[in-house]
């Protein structure tokens, strides 16, 4: 099962409770100066995902609101991005001057690094637990730097239609299902949260009209990049498949990945031989063919695929899978 960090505040003294949801927000997130009327009882639980390049936590809690301060954020080292899914009551969230009010099936996104203030209250008035899904990012994982997203933070994000919707639904099922995949998916399943979730806030900084032209083309880049890796296994993916899906030319394309000194076909061959080396090492996957393996990462002819992955590696995709490096 994937590998999950439970913290339940029922299984200590009503007095510590409290304590130990601070302790846990600190270590997954980042320290708050939290207020809550039950603080005296703070009866919560979560369950922490670990999911290679991201964390996913699935938290149900008592009312509370949260600041972020400078003196907290000089406590913490962490630079971690939130995207926060309300999935009942009602929530607000403050950052970089921006303010959003959210219900059920919102997201908001922050930086833990600076400072911010959120606020949940839960149904019925604050009588019934507040729940939330989280998507904590670490700032490396995404390729824009944290002050080129400043115009989303503590902005306002459907989780109800387009990428939102995928993303939310994705969280819910790792966060509500997790004892149903194997830990060996974690990086995989990482690697599709964190596609998801970059093509999601690089469609809302295209829409940012005040947005300067080089986070655009950023953005734009994000989403080519998530594009590409959620289509390697189409053998008919190419830089011409790829520019006509975000209605772009092939020379606004190819000029996008000349600024990463990269070339649209290098990213594609390598993303694919990347996924091949990482199956060929799975020993769960010893028992399918290499040309299976192949196929399924976009090189449905094994002789090509035997020639490319041979000129890059130095041996044989059979020889790779049975440990020789070249």
């Amino acid at each position: 099962m994937l590998l999950r960090n439970t913290v339940d505040t029922t299984q200590v003294p009503a007095a510590e409770r409290f304590g130990m949801w601070l302790d846990l927000v600190s270590r997954t997130s980042s320290p708050l100066r939290i207020r809550t009327e039950h603080a005296h009882d703070f009866t919560a639980r979560a369950d922490v995902i670990e999911l290679g390049p991201i964390r996913v936590a699935n938290h149900r809690y008592p009312s509370l609101e949260g600041v972020q301060t400078p003196k907290l954020l000089r406590q913490s080292g962490l630079e971690m991005y939130t995207l926060a899914l309300t999935v009942n009551g009602d929530s607000a969230a403050n950052q970089a001057g921006h303010s959003s009010v959210l219900g059920p099936g919102e997201f908001v996104f922050y930086d833990g690094s600076r400072p911010y203030g959120i606020r949940h209250i839960g149904d019925d008035g604050g009588r019934q637990p507040a729940r939330s899904v989280v998507a904590l990012i670490p700032h490396a994982a995404l390729p824009l730097p944290p002050d080129r997203l400043a115009p989303l933070l503590g902005g306002r994000m459907s989780g109800s239609e387009g990428i939102g919707a995928l993303l939310a639904q994705f969280l819910g099922q790792i966060a509500n299902h997790p004892e149903q995949y194997h830990a060996t998916d974690a990086v995989r399943l990482g690697t599709v949260g964190l596609d998801l979730a970059s093509t999601m806030l690089g469609r809302h900084l295209l829409r940012e009209d005040n947005v300067p032209t080089d986070v655009r083309r950023r953005a734009l880049f994000t989403e080519v990049q998530a594009y590409i890796q959620r289509h390697l296994g189409d053998a008919t993916l190419n830089p011409q498949t790829v520019a006509d899906a975000h209605h772009i030319s092939l020379r606004t394309l190819h000029r996008l990945f000349a600024a990463e000194e990269s070339t649209v076909a290098s990213y594609i061959r390598d993303l694919r031989l990347a996924r091949c080396r990482r199956d060929l090492a799975d020993p769960g996957l010893r028992g399918q063919p290499v040309k299976a393996i192949a196929a399924r990462w976009g090189f449905p002819d094994k002789a090509h695929f035997s020639r490319v992955f041979r000129s890059a590696h130095g041996v044989t995709p059979q020889a790779w899978r049975a440990g020789e490096k070249g």
